[in-house]
């Protein structure tokens, strides 16, 4: 995959409910005006868990004729081998860049052995590359970078998001996966900058959803113009520390509803929108960056 940020999509719910493609559609015109690389869909942020997996597949078959040049990353999120395999090949036939794939949550005591089998499981029956994804504070599995390093040799396996917010993994997650093609893209937007200088890929950020062209900038100024990229990040972090101070993905929705991106920022339940008082300070705060 290539460097650069890929945001990690909110899903735009119609009046009734159902995945609105339309608005999927200004989305991505919106992420590709602030210079996104990619789009993840049906993460965290994207309400993944909430979504079925024909809801899903239907997601991802919509959006690829509409991503105009972003590549397309499928979340998959289920305990399901099955499951897991079906979507990967879902996400394949539609032409979609890869998937990112969380550990099999729920049973949380099983061996750390038994976790990698079930990612290896996966790696061989899937057709479309896969980044393996660390988020214990979602899925309670932690994967170790012994872990990582053991995946990582295989062919179908192109690399890693982690967003665990140990700032330990930037430099235990880089050493193994050293001498190979693999990308490693942060999600803690906090610690964008502590990744790029241990050559990390970028970002896969909820937080792009309200500032693409921010984070955009500051990945891509990394590597010709590192002064400049650290000093927009000097302004952008407090911003996004208060963008994850709120109740996500719902926050993200609330706010590119207010930005007038989405028509709407209806959440699935269990899920509700926050308090307008909250969203305005961080809502405040971004304007304060892109006017």
């Amino acid at each position: 995959m290539k460097p650069g940020v890929y945001p990690a999509a909110v899903t735009p719910l119609s009046a009734k409910g159902e995945v609105d493609l339309p608005a999927v559609a200004r989305l991505m015109a919106w992420y590709k005006a602030g210079g996104c690389t990619g789009v993840v869909l049906a993460g965290t942020n994207g309400e993944g868990p909430s979504l079925s997996a024909v809801e899903k597949r239907d997601l991802v078959r919509g959006a690829v004729p509409l991503a105009d040049g972003l590549d397309i990353v499928l979340g998959v999120a289920t305990p399901s081998l099955d499951e897991a395999i079906w979507l990967c090949k879902q996400a394949n036939n539609a032409s979609a860049k890869a998937v990112l794939l969380m550990p099999p949550g729920y049973f949380r005591e099983v061996s750390e052995d038994g976790v990698a089998k079930w990612f290896e499981a996966v790696l061989d029956a899937s057709p479309i590359p896969i980044l393996i994804y660390n988020f214990p504070k979602m899925t309670g599995i932690t994967l170790s970078a012994e872990t990582m390093a053991r995946l990582s040799v295989h062919d179908k396996m192109i690399g890693l998001k982690d967003s665990s917010g140990n700032v330990e993994n930037i430099e235990s997650y880089a050493q193994a996966l050293s001498g190979t093609s693999k990308c490693l893209f942060v999600g803690n937007e906090t610690l964008l900058i502590s990744a790029l200088a241990a050559g990390w890929t970028g970002t896969i950020s909820g937080a792009a959803n309200v500032l693409p062209g921010w984070l955009s900038q500051i990945v891509a100024e990394w590597q010709m113009d590192r002064q400049s990229a650290e000093t927009k990040f000097a302004l952008v972090e407090p911003v996004l520390k208060a963008i994850r101070s709120c109740p996500q993905p719902s926050a993200n929705k609330a706010m590119l509803f207010e930005m007038g991106v989405l028509p709407s920022p209806d959440v699935r339940l269990p899920l509700e929108t926050p308090t307008t008082e909250r969203i305005q300070e961080a809502l405040n705060l971004v304007k304060s960056l892109t006017g």
